[in-house]
């Protein structure tokens, strides 16, 4: 049998005969989601086919219905392809906005640890500069306090430099006044020592004429 040969409409009612069970399959994928992929797949191969049928049967309720089947499969597939790119788009979106966050926290952080770091720094400075006052205060006493020893010691040996002097003096003017007396006390023990010894020889002459006179008397 020719195609070409047999009028329209048997050729209509053929092709309506023969989608009848692709018909109930459609009704059947119905009830899966609108863009689950076994039905987008189906839709848009049937419309396709409505639309192929249509047009060479020159039947427009055929075609216009596999175009509307074949657009509603396109438009799903675009909405799901512009879901999946707004997805994209926004975990993009949320991903740099993270890395926004980390980033500001980061510099947060950096700059808080940099605040901490100049207030540390400043309060060691402070310490240091307190440690060095404190150092040269010291320094500082420890030489007034040296140079008060030292002049009180300058002046102790001054003291007693002039003590030593001023006890000389004395000394030597004492022995200056007593030196007439010595001579003096001196001059007097001699004449008692000649003294006693002319005295002493008078006696022992005595005592030697007593002894001639007995030896006189006793021949």
């Amino acid at each position: 049998m020719n195609l070409a040969t047999l009028p329209k409409s048997v050729l209509r009612l053929q092709y309506k005969i023969a989608r009848f069970p692709l018909g109930l399959i459609e009704q059947q994928l119905r009830f899966l989601p609108t863009d689950a992929p076994p039905r987008l797949m189906y839709e848009r191969g049937l419309g396709m086919l409505d639309g192929i049928v249509g047009s060479v049967l020159d039947d427009q309720e055929i075609a216009t219905r596999g175009a509307l089947a074949t657009e509603r499969a396109e438009a799903v597939k675009r909405a799901e392809k512009l879901d999946a790119q707004a997805a994209a788009e926004k975990r993009a979106a949320d991903a740099e906005l993270r890395r926004t966050r980390e980033r500001a926290a980061a510099q947060q952080e950096a700059a808080r640890r940099d605040r901490e770091n100049e207030v540390e720094q400043a309060r060691e400075r402070a310490q240091e500069r307190a440690k060095q006052a404190e150092k040269e205060a010291e320094q500082k006493k420890a030489a007034e306090i040296a140079k008060a020893d030292q002049e009180a010691a300058a002046k102790r040996q001054a003291a007693e430099t002039a003590k030593k002097k001023g006890e000389e003096r004395i000394r030597k003017a004492e022995q200056e006044a007593a030196e007439p007396a010595k001579v003096s006390l001196k001059d007097a023990v001699a004449k008692q020592l000649e003294a006693k010894e002319a005295e002493e020889r008078a006696h022992d002459a005595g005592e030697v004429a007593e002894f001639e006179k007995i030896e006189h008397k006793h021949p």
